[in-house]
């Protein structure tokens, strides 16, 4: 995997609004390869920050645990990217 892939699946990983299904959806990670790549990537204090953040019911990062008005993977107003370059509205 590409060192740009994955500074991608941590960012997706640190978004609270970004579920593990999305992780899977766009780079074939399951939850629990999604953790173990946190693990070797992130310094232990970082990691474990990170997983009581999604442990801690602030984080929905399950679908299961979403409300169903939260129908996107990113937020509304975050802008587009097409072919590496952010598009204008």
């Amino acid at each position: 995997m590409e060192k740009i892939d994955i500074d991608r699946i941590i960012e997706m990983a640190w978004e609270d609004r970004t579920p593990f299904e999305a992780i899977t959806f766009q780079f074939g990670l399951s939850e629990a390869e999604t953790i173990k790549l946190m693990r070797t990537e992130l310094k232990r204090n970082s990691f474990n920050l990170w997983r009581k953040r999604v442990n801690s019911g602030v984080s929905q990062k399950h679908l299961m645990k979403r409300s169903e008005n939260m129908l996107r993977f990113k937020c509304s107003r975050q802008k587009a990217i097409s072919m590496n370059k952010i598009s204008k509205r």
